[in-house]
């Protein structure tokens, strides 16, 4: 592969991802459902806390990432319950980059925990009414999916493709 088609592809191919994973989401939108603003919080979340744990340095340390990123994925939980499985691959992640510890295990629990318990607060002070069940709102799955599908292809894609 030549110098220029490298270059090429390295800033098409992550814009096609995006294209396609917008558009993808428009037209099933259109056709299908109709998405509220409220389907796509829990995909901004997960996309943040994708970008968070992407960005944690090779020997740093990854307690604080690790809180953020259970807290961010215990309010999209609000919206989509079925997400905090996404930390199973989160951990999968950073034992791959041997970032994983006793403490950035028990950081993520501690920052669930800390959702739970101010869940439990404002449903008991009838702030706002929470039932936790695993089938709520699966239909928020189709853009957060196709977000973190887009993010996911154009990193690779960048990472492979950058300039040596």
């Amino acid at each position: 592969m030549t110098r220029s088609t490298q270059k090429i592809l390295y800033h098409l191919l992550p814009v096609t991802a995006w294209l396609l994973a917008i558009g993808g989401m428009a037209i099933f939108a259109i056709y299908h459902l109709p998405f509220t603003i409220y389907d796509y919080v829990p995909a901004v979340l997960v996309l943040t806390g994708a970008i968070l744990l992407r960005r944690i340095p090779r020997h740093g340390d990854s307690v604080e990432p690790c809180f953020v990123v259970a807290l961010l994925l215990g309010v999209a939980a609000y919206w989509l319950p079925s997400v905090v499985f996404l930390m199973i691959p989160a951990w999968g992640y950073l034992i791959y980059r041997n970032l994983f510890s006793l403490r950035a295990f028990l950081a993520t629990l501690l920052g669930l925990a800390v959702i739970v318990i101010w869940l439990a607060i404002g449903n008991f002070l009838s702030l706002f009414t929470f039932h936790f069940s695993i089938a709520n709102n699966l239909f928020a799955w189709i853009p957060t999916g196709a977000i973190l599908l887009a993010w996911l292809i154009s990193t690779i894609v960048r990472q492979t493709l950058r300039e040596r």
